[in-house]
């Protein structure tokens, strides 16, 4: 990509801080199962009661620490995530597994203001510190022929005690199109608020594709495989008619169990007025070129 994607939001676009570390918030928001955190267009927040980091971070989708929203705050405390190293390999001209600070040694690291929105229609608005996933491509050398970009996160039952279980084929797994991660808006995150990523939310590194669903943006990466087939997805392996490769934010196509046409920003609470959903999560200048000619209700 010859070029580096500029965020217009300002720092008055961000979410304040008190209010993204607000568990009460994101459950009057958030409904039953939130799947991550997606961006609300120019949606502002409004401030509310500030509640301790602990307290966010006691509520978070990351099944490799159970099932439940409170499970990663109290398992994911015995990740080790120092020494970690990232597996790079297929159609790349340097193979070979890397350790994350020889990589972020290489990458140039800034803070990015990113707008995302949950796939149960609740919104806010985060800063993401990381570096574009395009410069760690490039760094490994994209061979041709390749076409799609495959991601694993970390497998450790040991520490990963949702791992000992049923209910998905581990370890966790996405993909995304060449083009899709080559585009500047695909984030490599280590951190947001300018500070280390939690380990409940991903640490110490994880993806963040703004224009898709939160299920998209895998978290604790440990692998990256460049090849020339489209590579199998978890959530499109466990229930494919409900979770297709791709996970546009599509407000046109319903989710087979829900409406995905508006959302609720997060802080007006569960009864409050939603607003209109966004193509791609208000990115469709961007990339919508993306798939020019494709049928996005087939294409989901």
């Amino acid at each position: 990509m010859a070029y580096r994607w500029t965020p217009d939001l300002t720092r008055d676009d961000i979410t304040p801080e008190p209010l993204w570390l607000n568990r009460r918030a994101v459950m009057m928001g958030a409904g039953a199962a939130g799947l991550g955190l997606i961006g609300a267009g120019r949606a502002r927040a409004e401030a509310l009661e500030p509640n301790s980091y602990e307290d966010i971070t006691s509520y978070n989708n990351f099944y490799e620490f159970g099932w439940n929203k409170d499970d990663p705050a109290k398992h994911a405390g015995g990740l080790t995530i120092e020494p970690w190293s990232i597996e790079i390999d297929g159609l790349v001209e340097r193979p070979g597994t890397y350790d994350l600070n020889e990589i972020l040694a290489e990458m140039t690291i800034e803070e990015r203001i990113y707008r995302f929105r949950c796939v149960e229609a609740w919104s806010m608005v985060v800063p993401w510190n990381g570096f574009e996933l395009a410069d760690l491509l490039n760094f490994a050398g994209v061979r041709e022929g390749a076409k799609y970009v495959a991601f694993e996160t970390l497998h450790r039952p040991a520490e990963m005690p949702g791992q000992k279980g049923g209910g998905i084929e581990w370890p966790y797994r996405e993909g995304l199109r060449l083009d899709e991660a080559m585009h500047p808006l695909a984030l490599m995150a280590t951190g947001l608020y300018g500070k280390p990523m939690p380990r409940q939310n991903g640490a110490p590194i994880r993806l963040v594709v703004p224009w898709k669903y939160g299920f998209k943006s895998i978290k604790s990466i440990v692998k990256i495989t460049l090849t020339d087939t489209q590579p199998q997805t978890t959530w499109n392996m466990l229930q494919p008619g409900e979770y297709g490769f791709y996970a546009n934010v599509n407000p046109e196509v319903d989710h087979p169990r829900w409406s995905q046409a508006r959302e609720r920003v997060i802080g007006g609470g569960l009864f409050a007025a939603k607003k209109r959903t966004l193509m791609f999560n208000g990115y469709e200048k961007e990339v919508a070129s993306l798939y020019d000619g494709m049928d996005l209700e087939t294409f989901y």
